[in-house]
């Protein structure tokens, strides 16, 4: 409603205040926004509508049983790899247990002690500590050479042993020739 179209109205010969106009006006003015407000977010939910649309189009001539195919078929390669990727770090972890035991046990060469234990039966024992421990003992008593000695040698002396703790000089080595020691003349 514009002032103009009340400003046409008379009452009597007079014509509406413009106090009275205002008041309608502003009346009006209310009535229309409440009318309105309900519809207010009507341009974002058209765009929205509209964009929703756009993306249902790309799921146009989709074969439904098919995608769920590929999602199985996906889920499966996923749980393989996880299988997989399970195992890995059991042999990992497995590996890190048997090369501390080989440590702890003395062993001299890793190698030759893994090719002459069972690997396959202690990875599948329940108590691998313990079955790759007993494992060890009885490899110790059949291939001992393959596992320092646990008794340590006597420590070197100095002054022990031949040639007095002074060492051999050539004059030495023609005396032990002649027969005669090193301290002796004739």
């Amino acid at each position: 409603m514009k002032a103009e179209f009340l400003q046409n109205f008379k009452v009597g010969d007079a014509p509406l205040p413009k106090e009275i106009i205002d008041a309608i006006l502003a009346e009006n003015t209310r009535d229309v926004e409440a009318a309105v407000k309900p519809f207010a977010d009507y341009e974002s939910i058209k765009k929205q509508l509209d964009t929703a649309t756009e993306g249902l189009k790309a799921f146009d001539g989709v074969d439904v049983k098919d995608l769920q195919g590929q999602i199985t078929t996906l889920q499966g390669k996923l749980d393989t790899q996880a299988r997989e990727h399970a195992a890995q770090l059991a042999d990992l972890a497995f590996d890190g247990v048997l090369k501390d035991a080989i440590t702890a046990a003395r062993g001299r060469n890793d190698k030759a002690i893994r090719a002459l234990l069972d690997v396959e039966k202690l990875k599948a024992s329940k108590d691998q500590t313990a079955d790759i421990k007993a494992a060890l003992e009885e490899l110790k008593k059949d291939s001992g050479y393959l596992f320092e000695s646990e008794e340590t040698p006597p420590p070197y002396a100095a002054g022990t042993g031949t040639g007095g703790g002074r060492p051999a000089t050539g004059l030495d080595a023609i005396r032990a020739a002649a027969g005669l020691t090193a301290g002796e003349k004739k």
